[in-house]
């Protein structure tokens, strides 16, 4: 079972979350909290493996609370489920080390699926995330170490929600090929995982429209 952690500053939001999360036995509810600083504590009690954060919050914000936790080692993996995907929410929140970025109007299927893969450590984006990011993308600029055409064509297929089979697929190389190019690809940009990899890689203009 995939233990989850709730934070969100409206209680009605923490109980539809809990009951619906209580009605699959994937998942068990470890525990809530109704501000980031509150987060941390009952995080470092029960230790999830998925939480489930809000991002504009009393006390402590969203963001402020992926950063610390990622700073105290937690081995939590964050899926921001929020209202918001402007472009100031979405990438501070990836960057600070979010796994995924949901917002709350995606149907009960779509979360679920998103909590398992976030638990798997894969990057989940919603689709008008991801179609956000997309829009974002510059020329490419000048890099020390800029990344590879191949690289850049992994990247830009991840941003778009593709798993590592579906890139290999679309690519025609291996899964492992692809797994290799994504660690060059954190190399280069100084980062640790996808998601924050394509942030980087937007934010940078590192991808092009094709």
């Amino acid at each position: 079972m995939i233990g989850l952690l709730i934070v969100d500053d409206h209680p009605v939001v923490r109980d539809g979350l809990r009951g619906m999360f209580a009605g699959d036995d994937r998942f068990t509810v470890l525990g809530e909290a109704g501000d980031g600083r509150e987060a941390l504590a009952v995080a470092a009690a029960v230790h999830p493996d998925v939480i489930l954060m809000d991002l504009r919050m009393p006390v402590m914000d969203g963001v402020s609370t992926i950063r610390s936790l990622k700073e105290s080692g937690s081995a939590a993996r964050v899926l921001v489920l929020t209202t918001y995907d402007t472009d100031g929410d979405v990438l501070p929140a990836i960057k600070a080390g979010a796994t995924g970025y949901l917002l709350k109007d995606a149907p009960r299927e779509e979360l679920f699926r998103a909590v398992v893969s976030a638990h798997r450590g894969e990057s989940v984006l919603s689709p008008s995330v991801a179609g956000r990011l997309m829009g974002r993308l510059r020329a490419p600029a000048t890099d020390k170490e800029p990344l590879s055409q191949r690289e850049l064509e992994v990247l830009t297929l991840i941003a778009r929600g593709c798993s590592n089979r579906e890139t290999a697929g679309k690519l025609f190389i291996s899964e492992a090929t692809v797994k290799t190019h994504l660690l060059h690809a954190y190399a280069k940009l100084g980062v640790r995982d996808r998601a924050a990899a394509v942030a980087a890689a937007f934010e940078r203009g590192l991808l092009g429209r094709e």
